[in-house]
C-alpha cells in the first residue's frame, strides 16, 4: 500500500512538471516576440517570410531584411551587355533608381539565334571600381552556365542590393555583362579589356 502511494506521488510530481515544461515552452513565443519588438531584432520573421514579388528563397531576404535602407540617397544604377559571338543579350531596362539597401531587379534576355545548341556564361563588372564591393548580388544568372537549343529565349532576374556604406561620391554605377560561349576563349572584362588595349598601344608608341 506505501508502495503504490509513493508511486502516485511520483507519477503526480512528473505530470506537474511535464505540464511545467509544456507550459514554458508554450510561452517562449509570446515572450520572444516581446524581447524582438523591444530590441528591434526580429529574426523568426525574417526567415519564414519572402520578399513579395521577388521570388527570392527566404535565405535571401534574410540577408536583405538586414539592411537598412538609406532614403535620403539615390543612386542610379546603369545597365550594360556585351555579346561575344552571335546571338541577341540585353537589359530589359537601360537604368534604374535606388536607394542604398533597397532590394532591386532587373530583367535580361538572352536569345541564341544560331542553329546549333550552345553553352554560354557571363562574366560581370562595374563601374566605378570602388562600388564593386557595394554591389550585392541575391540572384544573377551569371552565378551559372547556361544550354540553349537553337533559338531558344531565356529571361534571367538580376536582384541586388547596394551597400549602404558604399562611398557617398558613388551617384552611378555600370553593372556590365559579356556572355560568352563556354569552351571559347574567355573574354575579359570591358574595363579590363579596354586597360589592356591601352597599354599595347602605349607599348608601340
Amino acid at each position: 500500500m506505501a508502495l503504490r502511494t509513493e508511486n502516485l506521488k511520483m507519477v503526480g510530481k512528473l505530470a506537474v512538471v511535464a505540464l511545467g515544461m509544456f507550459a514554458f515552452g508554450y510561452a517562449l513565443i509570446p515572450i520572444y516576440r516581446a524581447i524582438c519588438e523591444a530590441t528591434g531584432i526580429n529574426i523568426l520573421s525574417i526567415t519564414e517570410k519572402q520578399v513579395p514579388g521577388n521570388g527570392l528563397t527566404s535565405a535571401a531576404a534574410a540577408r536583405t531584411a538586414n539592411t537598412q535602407i538609406d532614403k535620403t540617397r539615390t543612386i542610379t544604377v546603369e545597365f550594360d551587355a556585351n555579346a561575344r559571338g552571335p546571338w541577341s543579350f540585353k537589359p530589359a531596362q537601360r537604368s534604374l533608381q535606388v536607394h542604398p539597401g533597397e532590394l532591386a531587379t532587373v530583367m535580361y534576355e538572352f536569345q541564341n539565334v544560331q542553329n546549333r545548341t550552345m553553352s554560354a556564361q557571363a562574366i560581370p563588372s562595374y563601374a566605378p571600381r570602388q562600388a564593386a564591393p557595394h554591389f550585392n548580388k541575391l540572384e544573377c544568372f551569371c552565378f551559372n552556365q547556361y544550354t540553349l537549343a537553337p533559338g531558344e529565349k531565356k529571361d534571367w532576374p538580376v536582384a541586388f542590393v547596394i551597400d549602404p556604406r558604399i562611398p557617398k561620391d558613388v551617384t552611378t554605377i555600370t553593372l556590365s555583362y559579356t556572355f560568352f560561349e563556354v569552351g571559347g576563349k574567355v573574354p575579359l572584362p570591358p574595363e579590363a579589356s579596354a586597360a589592356a588595349t591601352n597599354a599595347k598601344t602605349g607599348a608601340g608608341a
